[in-house]
């Protein structure tokens, strides 16, 4: 590959690299997520706070709604007080979210269930394909199939040329 070739791929890469410093929105999954579906959770243990209106499940946690997997080892699910229904779900101790073909990590996510948004939080990894992106804070809306990163965005974008 000549240094001219190097150049414009390394333009390419670390140009977005530092025009997404301060926030970009990417497609992510593919797919609109039903956010009235059923959620799912598979989980090792299950403790319930009638106090504070909590259920917390531990050990490789597994919730599933749709075509959405999220995994986690501790999540904490939020009802709505005095209504029964869930408010939002709060994964922590590393997060793993898949959607369609693409997917996620953080240190912790808030999926707010009305709101139709998966917040990640802290070391964020997206991968699409090849292509990887990383930020500290990623805001996934499932009722768009878009996603909003922020915090010093990083993009690895594969040219395809295998030279």
């Amino acid at each position: 590959m000549s240094v001219t070739r190097i150049l414009a791929v390394m333009a390419f890469v670390l140009v977005p690299s530092v025009s997404l410093s301060q926030g970009a929105q990417v497609a992510f999954g593919g797919i609109q997520q039903d956010t009235s579906a059923p959620v799912e959770i598979a989980a090792d243990s299950l403790s319930v706070d009638q106090q504070d209106g909590t259920a917390t499940y531990a050990g490789d946690v597994v919730i599933g709604q749709g075509e959405m997997r999220l995994a986690a080892p501790k999540v904490t699910v939020v009802y709505v007080a005095g209504e029964g229904r869930i408010d939002r779900l709060e994964a922590t101790g590393g997060v793993t979210l898949v959607n369609g073909a693409e997917a996620a990590e953080a240190n912790q996510a808030i999926y707010s269930i009305d709101a139709g948004t998966i917040t990640m939080i802290g070391n964020v990894l997206l991968t699409q394909g090849q292509n990887a992106l990383t930020a500290e804070r990623m805001v996934v809306n499932l009722k768009t199939g878009t996603a909003e990163m922020s915090g010093r965005v990083r993009t690895l974008l594969q040219t395809g040329t295998g030279q």
